[in-house]
């Protein structure tokens, strides 16, 4: 069964296919088209579809639109409901509505040869539920939760896989919205909405909850599966900050009461369905699941042995969800996530082409790996691009920017470089059996990092670059027969340096999507102030390029 999953209708867009129950590859259409999460999330972009990502998902199995079984649209207009009988303000939501109803045609114009009787409308939180529940490693059954800002006319769902079935138990009407909420304070806090919120839950971290008390008389959970978010003023608890404007510790406050109250509601909601099912496995998905600092508390204080959070979790892992969700629906057995390396990749042949069009010089070293290993420990700043692009939006080792973490100023130095806040963290990158030694307070392994662990005191003067000011760090853990050359570098780097640690971040620069391909690469190596290109085999290094400047 060959089953084409897409997402378009909010933000996000993205493509997926699916094979026999097998994941072949998966896309966002950012990292074609250049435009960071693809479109906004208004109703006059929802016409916009994932094409490319699509025609490159078809392309990578070598299938035409023809070929395609059934496709998912990972939304359900029959579900809706006007605006305004939801509670919401949201005046050309009917427009948004009807691109879905029209999604058939207007994807048979955008991939020729589709039939539109093909396409298959699934419902939205669904969709975001089979990205967990049946992507999963050892996951037949298990409880899955999913909360994001909305779908058809809810806002969560909260359920059971059990084989190929997947059960609802609770879903939340909106306009109650832990999504939305959340949303509404990033705006509030002069961020962009659909986009930022992990700004907050790092801002959270410098301040003090001192008005959750506050907070939790108008966001709270209900003793049937539920929860309730009205009635939450932000202009009530701090001003508005102008996104040029600096943050103060009323921000910040205003932030980190946000977040314990969304960790709170979490909670109860885990433990009710748990309740339910007494299941050890819970998965998750929805935009929420990014809550790194909420998953890690479901994991430490919520009665589930197993947390799994599929790490395309907010809107693009619901093309992944549609896809799976069909191909089970049609007898296929789902085949759990073997990981997140499902873009687009390139042969050496072709990356030295990139290269030599790039009449730029470089240079093929013995081992790659430890050549950016030793750069590394000379406290030089690597571009690393390897294999095939990340799906989601957690750069782990393919299309990421490394340097050294014993230098507290790296934080600093790669904040500048991406251009971006000086309070966002960067990430520790460590093989998974040495994790244990460093890092506690979350689970191991953690290959997607979507949890936050805490740093053992005697390491944290040590690594002071991956520690945020809390303490805590957003670790991931290497396989090292999943990731042989990013495992090299990380052995390579230690014998120099005696740290098995290396600095963790995305390849791109502030509002723009992260590198997927050979020119994106070149272009942000031309345009940071990065010390070497890794590109496959292939090293260029700045000096040799622009000349030095750098007093190195």
């Amino acid at each position: 069964m060959r089953v084409l999953g897409i997402n378009a209708l909010f933000h996000d867009p993205s493509a997926c296919l699916v094979v026999d129950g097998t994941l072949v590859a998966a896309a966002e259409e950012e990292r074609f088209s250049r435009r960071k999460h693809g479109k906004r999330p208004v109703p006059f972009s929802a016409w916009e579809l994932p094409e490319q990502a699509a025609r490159w998902c078809l392309a990578q199995a070598g299938l035409r639109a023809s070929d395609v079984d059934v496709v998912g649209y990972a939304y359900d207009p029959a579900l809706a409901e006007p605006a305004e009988s939801l509670g919401l303000h949201d005046p050309w939501d009917h427009l948004r509505q009807m691109y879905a109803r029209e999604a058939p045609g207007f994807l048979a114009e955008a991939l020729p040869g589709l039939d539109p009787a093909k396409v298959q409308f699934v419902r939205h939180h669904v969709a975001h539920a089979a990205s967990a529940a049946y992507a999963a490693p050892n996951s037949a059954t298990g409880s899955v939760l999913v909360l994001d800002g909305r779908g058809e006319a809810t806002s969560h769902l909260a359920g059971r896989r059990v084989g190929a079935e997947l059960q609802t138990l609770a879903s939340q009407r909106l306009p109650h919205s832990l999504g939305l909420f959340y949303e509404d304070l990033t705006a509030h806090l002069g961020f962009l909405r659909s986009s930022d919120e992990y700004k907050v839950m790092a801002l959270a971290s410098y301040g003090s909850p001192r008005m959750a008390a506050e907070l939790r008389r108008r966001v709270y959970s209900t003793e049937d599966g539920g929860f309730r978010t009205t009635g939450v003023d932000w202009t009530e608890f701090c001003p508005p900050r102008g996104a040029d404007e600096a943050w103060s510790p009323a921000h910040a406050d205003v932030a980190a009461s946000a977040q314990l109250v969304l960790e709170d509601v979490l909670l109860d909601l885990a433990r009710w369905l748990h309740g339910q099912t007494g299941d050890e496995l819970l998965t998750m998905a929805g935009g929420t699941a990014l809550n790194c600092v909420a998953n890690s508390r479901i994991v430490r204080e919520g009665p589930f042995s197993r947390v799994w959070v599929q790490p395309a979790a907010g809107d693009a892992g619901t093309a992944l969800g549609a896809a799976v969700y069909l191909s089970a629906m049609h007898g296929d057995d789902p085949a759990p996530m073997g990981g997140a390396d499902l873009g687009r990749g390139w042969s050496e042949a072709e990356l030295e082409a990139w290269l030599k069009t790039a009449a730029v010089p470089y240079e093929r070293p013995d081992d790659v790996a430890d050549a950016v290993a030793s750069a590394l420990a000379q406290n030089q700043i690597v571009a690393w691009f390897q294999g095939r692009a990340e799906f989601g939006p957690r750069a782990l080792g393919h299309r990421s920017l490394l340097a050294h973490p014993g230098h507290s100023g790296n934080l600093e130095r790669l904040n500048d470089v991406k251009g971006r806040e000086q309070f966002r963290p960067v990430a520790p990158m460590v093989l998974a059996d040495r994790a244990p030694e460093i890092f506690t307070g979350g689970p191991f392994p953690s290959p997607y990092m979507l949890f936050v662990h805490d740093t053992k005191p005697e390491w944290r003067n040590r690594i002071p670059a991956v520690v945020h000011v809390d303490g805590t760090a957003r670790l991931q853990t290497v396989d090292a027969a999943a990731e042989p050359l990013v495992a090299a570098m990380l052995r390579g780097f230690e014998r120099r340096t005696g740290l098995p640690v290396v600095v963790n971040t995305s390849l791109n620069t502030a509002g723009r999507p992260m590198v997927d391909d050979p020119r994106d690469a070149l272009e942000c190596f031309g345009s940071a102030p990065v010390d070497l290109l890794a590109l496959g085999p292939f090293v260029v290094r700045r000096g040799s390029v622009f000349g030095r400047g750098d007093g190195r």
